[in-house]
């Protein structure tokens, strides 16, 4: 795997912003898509989704670091501003977090910053039946989609599967489906340049 095409052309920038869930561990799978669709990558994880990345190898694989926690004041930011985000996978935290408005994650601060500054935004929840059947979370998912995210969630998507079997069903999980929502949205001339 490697990064995107050096050029002195601009690419479009996606955060990719990976939860706590083993599915984490993957998400290199979606980097290597992204960079197909021409994408330059930045990998944002929340503090439980470092727990499952190798940082080293997605840093090598973006060509940036990885960021898990806000900066301290005065150092440089060391990615470039992101023109789209994909929340992938994301968690039941990470939603009911996202849709109260809080930031106590440098991920939860970009997504609540993003949707006041009009990036898009699509989420992809990874969760099992019984975590997915919380009405707090359903609220969440509902009250995003309502503020423009564009959330993948149902069985059409990704079948919910129940607890403690969720490692069985990494294998099945449609990597490139928060891609294709963003092309839909670059096609519907969200973003001022369409990505290739």
């Amino acid at each position: 795997m490697t990064g995107p095409q050096q050029s002195s052309e601009r690419h479009q920038v996606l955060y990719v912003i990976a939860c706590g869930s083993p599915l984490a561990r993957h998400v290199g799978r979606l980097v290597e898509l992204a960079h197909e669709d021409g994408w330059d990558v930045c990998v944002v994880t929340t503090p439980d989704g470092a727990k499952f990345v190798d940082r080293a190898a997605l840093a090598r694989q973006t060509g940036h670091p990885v960021r898990t926690h806000y900066k301290n004041p005065g150092d440089v930011d060391v990615l470039p501003q992101a023109d789209a985000m994909l929340v992938c996978p994301a968690t039941v935290n990470t939603v009911n977090k996202w849709a109260a408005g809080i930031t106590d994650t440098l991920a939860l601060g970009l997504l609540v910053e993003a949707q006041g500054l009009g990036v898009p935004v699509v989420a992809v929840p990874y969760t099992n039946a019984a975590m997915a059947a919380h009405p707090a979370f359903r609220a969440g998912i509902a009250r995003l989609a309502e503020w423009g995210v564009t959330v993948l969630f149902g069985e059409h998507v990704v079948p919910l599967h129940p607890p403690g079997t969720g490692e069985r069903h990494l294998h099945a999980f449609p990597w490139a489906a928060g891609l294709a929502a963003l092309r839909d949205r670059c096609a519907d001339g969200t973003l001022a340049e369409a990505v290739r």
